[in-house]
């Protein structure tokens, strides 16, 4: 039986068994999807990384979860470029190397930051904001078990996409955050009528001093039911919060994972002025905790 070259690396996060784990595969380009798809299932993660030759950036990628590709996703880049560093396929040029990555939703710059040969961060691109639909609080809040009361006054629920749409929740507190549920028949049937992935809800607080925001992100069986660190929705809850004026500076550090026993942190920058966002920058460290083989059919 084949065997590929697999790690399995924790991102946006300093410590094994934090932040969020993504498994990593290389030398997949002649893996069709159904069997990317069943090696996801497989591996039953948030998502996982095909590695791939591309002919118009310097790597390739396909993002799976364990029920279908998707097109931009924040952890898995940050993850699959700290492997490539750790395996050598990436040679570091000083402080700063940037690398293009190819992914279903375009070319994404990623830049490796790095001191005395060691990587301190990974910072990555993502595609120019969309605001999209915009949604009613009252049909929504029931879906994740809380009121419109708990629902940031004056500020909309909507679609925002950073290359993945994400449904943005903005909440009033670590209370409201802590007390979601989901409806996972209200809420199932709501997403398969609506424009977004998977929802995303925040508030404008952290759970320890460095943190500005705190964040908790859902899916559905198969996915996992919920997501330790979510990079690209990261993403565009920045784009949401300056577009929409809730926030004061365009730098901030986002927190998430911290209540399932997997703490996260991610360093996001938004550019540009807040009706013409240019991009979002988010960053995080690595940690690989796996090396080894895969077999696959």
């Amino acid at each position: 039986m084949p065997t590929l070259p697999f790690m399995q690396v924790d991102a946006f996060t300093t410590q094994a068994l934090g932040g969020n784990p993504c498994a990593i595969l290389f030398e997949t380009d002649d893996l069709p999807a159904e069997t990317m798809l069943a090696i996801a299932r497989e591996n039953n993660l948030s998502e996982t990384s095909f590695v791939r030759r591309s002919s118009v950036a310097d790597f390739g990628a396909r993002y799976f979860t364990p029920a279908e590709e998707i097109p931009l996703a924040g952890h898995p880049t940050i993850a699959t470029l700290w492997a490539l560093v750790e395996r050598g396929d990436i040679k570091l040029a000083g402080a700063r190397t940037r690398v293009s990555l190819e992914l279903k939703a375009g070319i994404v710059p990623v830049d490796i930051f790095a001191e005395n040969g060691r990587v301190t961060q990974i910072v990555m691109t993502q595609i120019k904001p969309r605001f999209l639909m915009l949604h009613n609080a009252e049909e929504v809040a029931p879906l994740f078990g809380i009121s419109t009361d708990d629902i940031l006054p004056d500020a909309p629920v909507q679609t925002v996409s950073t290359g993945t749409p994400q449904l943005m929740v903005p909440v009033r507190g670590l209370d409201a955050l802590r007390r979601l549920s989901l409806d996972l028949p209200a809420y199932t049937a709501y997403r398969n009528k609506s424009d977004f992935f998977s929802p995303h809800l925040f508030c404008l607080e952290g759970v320890t001093p460095a943190g500005q925001t705190f964040a908790r992100h859902f899916g559905v069986p198969p996915d996992t039911m919920e997501d330790p660190f979510t990079g690209s929705a990261t993403g565009g809850m920045a784009a949401y919060l300056w577009y929409h004026g809730l926030i004061e500076s365009p730098a901030f550090i986002a927190e998430q994972g911290h209540w399932m026993g997997r703490p996260g942190q991610g360093y996001v920058t938004v550019t540009g002025p807040r009706q013409d966002i240019e991009t979002v920058q988010v960053g995080g460290q690595a940690v690989t905790v796996i090396r080894g083989e895969m077999n696959v059919p």
